[in-house]
């Protein structure tokens, strides 16, 4: 491996990814983001300025797709790895439900870089998912984001409801207004925005209301020349073919004559996933019902890969028991060939030189088409295209002149465009002639990974190759999450009557401190809300930490702007009804709400009186709705209403696995009751001299040592009672 360049990770969390035989057309999220985001590792890999290259994307570990998807690392190159990352569960599931489980997916990709000791110079996402991981890891390290979209949510949302959808049913399968809100995010955070059409950013990003910057640049994708190549090498050069070569035309020419009746016709190529976005119906509509059409050629559609067509997806299974009935319908036996599978590595290229060989057309029927890598791959073959006039192709066509720009939505112009090609002989060796030329010309992994590296480099200017790691990274302008990798110790204190309440010893607190932030890091833990904590630390003229821990272990933050941990908000969602309890504890005459302030998303807070009984009866009636959640009694008077998974010692808890920081070198400080769950955890516990009495039960315990000191002194000689001084 280079030991100095640019170390970048690409995030890609949908789908199925793997570095050999990749399963394009398996389903509606393995299509060409997944065969760009692989070539574009491996070529990124292999550029002089580049040290290393993740390809960051979900470990799988379902009995229904292959075991490469649950190892951890796959190699690509010798500084190109895929790394899989688990989130929302082990099995396989589609992009539109991932969405809540991405803070844990960016919980652990901290995880991995605080274990490795190194930090990405660049956080590089694909399509809206990984784009939202990606901008917040960079936010975490205060690294440069850069984005691809690959597809956006309002362009397609308008084909969608163009299409016969509804607002409401487009929202329930594809989730698109969460997705349109994180894209809006996206693009307003993004240091730079990569396109691979001019198109993509006037029709498509012009959409938002955060798409007026500067920061896009449009590089076209590549394309492997080696194997896509044009049709007629096979027939100047048949003797030098391998067998495997003529073994996989052989497989495909009986894998399509079993379907047409009459095999010699020059045939109409689509290869798409079985997504309604795809227009499979539009195109069969355009065959069926054009008498010439189908006179003149045959119609293979590779919809994908396919075994039972009863136990896919709802989009999958729709849209290939619709394609089936239209052949029934329009009565295409002996013309429409369906087949079940292709291996894109070995036959898909092959494919396009057969269809160039009879003198076919490759069609794209795509309502939206961000780029349309097929529609180079099948030029670079020699194969005219059709395709649609929104989107990626034109810029293709107008690149390349290799084909026909159409209103996909029109099934007549579908055909008269086809026919076109297949019957004027001279236009359609002018297309093949010039794709062939134009791919070579425009579309190259070299030129692609050149621009991109001029790009990320924009945002680097003080790189200094090779010394990026997380132990040389502190400084007092460090990024939280620069900081946080890099220590080795953490002090976690409550405020009130712990780290205030003695004026000198808390200097002297603060300076111990400063003297040891290289190693050192330190937070404050309270039942205060956010607003109330900030009052109390400049009344005290208490600089800001590294970690906020408020509203009772409901909320953490980090400094020095007050980044919210959204892994832990998400975490805490989790059965947490407020509603529902709100409407129980009305029930109750003996309780009431306090002021607005004390209300938080993640806690609700009550007045009560100091009386066993009441309090039992707030239980009780909590339990009886079935309501899953904590109730905390402090100070005789102040009830707290928490997710069941809050606590003081639960969020102390996750900062230590995030962070990856052994418990033993946590420190957590406390005077009362209120710290006791976080004071048992397996952290140093230090109880200071001015604690209440209820803690003298915790004498004994091992882990927790009493100081005889008050306040902040007593912080002191916790420190170096555990030796973290």
């Amino acid at each position: 491996m280079k030991k100095s360049g640019l170390y970048i990770q690409l995030f890609s969390i949908h789908g199925l990814i793997r570095g050999e035989c990749p399963e394009l057309g398996r389903d509606a999220d393995t299509g060409g983001q997944t065969k760009y985001v692989i070539e574009l590792a491996r070529s990124l890999g292999e550029h002089p300025d580049v040290a290393r290259v993740d390809l960051v994307t979900r470990l799988i570990q379902d009995n229904t797709v292959s075991s490469i998807y649950s190892t951890p690392v796959e190699e690509l190159a010798d500084n190109v790895k895929i790394i899989r990352i688990q989130c929302g569960g082990r099995k396989y599931i589609r992009k539109e439900l991932l969405w809540p489980h991405l803070d844990e997916f960016i919980d652990k990709t901290i995880k991995l870089i605080k274990a490795q000791g190194h930090i990405p110079d660049i956080f590089h996402g694909h399509y809206a998912d990984a784009g939202y991981v990606a901008m917040e890891l960079a936010s975490a390290f205060d690294t440069p984001f850069i984005f691809t979209g690959h597809s956006l949510g309002r362009n397609k949302n308008e084909k969608l409801l163009a299409s016969g959808l509804s607002t409401r049913e487009i929202n329930k399968r594809y989730k698109m207004n969460k997705r349109i809100d994180v894209e809006e995010k996206i693009i307003e955070k993004a240091n730079h925005i990569i396109t691979s059409t001019r198109q993509e950013i006037d029709k498509q990003y012009g959409l938002y209301t955060n798409s007026g910057g500067d920061n896009f640049t449009v590089i076209p994708p590549g394309i492997d020349l080696d194997n896509f190549y044009p049709y007629y090498h096979n027939k100047l050069d048949s003797d030098d073919k391998s067998e495997t070569s003529k073994q996989t035309r052989m497989t495909l020419l009986r894998e399509l004559q079993r379907f047409w009746a009459d095999p010699q016709k020059p045939f109409i190529l689509a290869l798409c996933r079985p997504d309604q976005r795809k227009n499979i119906s539009g195109l069969l509509k355009a065959y069926g019902t054009d008498k010439n059409l189908r006179s003149m050629a045959n119609l293979a559609i590779f919809a994908g890969i396919r075994k039972d067509i009863q136990v896919m997806e709802d989009n999958e299974r729709n849209v290939l028991t619709d394609m089936l009935l239209k052949m029934d319908y329009y009565d295409l036996y002996g013309r429409l060939a369906i087949p079940k599978k292709h291996d894109f590595a070995t036959e898909v290229p092959e494919l396009y030189r057969l269809c160039a060989d009879s003198g076919g057309v490759f069609i794209n029927p795509a309502l939206v088409e961000p780029f349309g890598l097929t529609l180079i791959e099948a030029s670079a073959c020699g194969l005219p295209i059709v395709a649609t006039n929104d989107g990626g192709p034109v810029d293709i066509v107008a690149n390349c002149q290799n084909g026909t720009l159409i209103d996909v939505s029109n099934p007549k112009e579908i055909g008269e465009a086809l026919k076109e090609l297949l019957a004027d002989q001279e236009k359609w060796e002018t297309c093949s002639r010039n794709g062939i030329n134009g791919v070579r010309k425009h579309y190259s992994w070299h030129f692609h990974c050149e621009q991109a590296i001029l790009c990320y480099e924009k945002y680097l200017p003080q790189l200094k190759h090779g010394s990026n790691s997380a132990a040389n990274a502190l400084s007092k302008q460090a990024s939280f999450g620069t900081r946080l990798s890099a220590l080795n110790k953490l002090l976690i204190t409550d405020i009130d009557n712990t780290l205030v309440g003695d004026k000198e010893s808390l200097a002297d607190l603060l300076e111990l401190l400063e003297k040891n932030r290289e190693t050192m890091g330190w937070g404050v833990i309270t039942g205060r809300s956010l607003a109330m904590t900030l009052d109390i630390m400049t009344e005290h003229d208490i600089p800001m930490p590294d970690i906020l821990i408020c509203s009772v272990g409901t909320e953490i933050y980090y400094g020095p702007d007050l980044r919210t941990d959204k892994g832990w908000q998400q975490h805490l969602k989790h059965l947490w009804k407020p509603e529902k309890i709100k409407e129980t504890l009305a029930q109750l005459d003996f309780i009431y709400p306090q002021e607005a302030e004390g209300q938080r998303r993640y806690k609700l807070s009550y007045f009560l009186e100091d009386e066993p009984e009441l309090l039992a009866r707030v239980y009780h009636c909590l339990q009886k709705a079935k309501l899953r959640c904590q109730v905390n009694f402090s100070h005789d008077m102040f009830l707290d209403i928490l997710p069941y998974r809050a606590a003081k010692g639960k969020a102390i808890k996750y900062i230590q696995y995030k962070w990856e920081i052994a418990p033993e070198n946590v420190m957590v400080a406390g005077d009362s009751i209120t710290d006791e769950d976080m004071l048992r955890g397996r952290t140093c516990g230090l109880i200071v001299g001015n604690h209440s009495k209820e803690l003298e039960e915790l004498r004994g315990q091992k882990n927790i040592f009493f100081s005889k000191h008050k306040y902040a002194a007593g912080i002191i000689d916790g420190l170096t009672q555990y030796k973290f001084l």
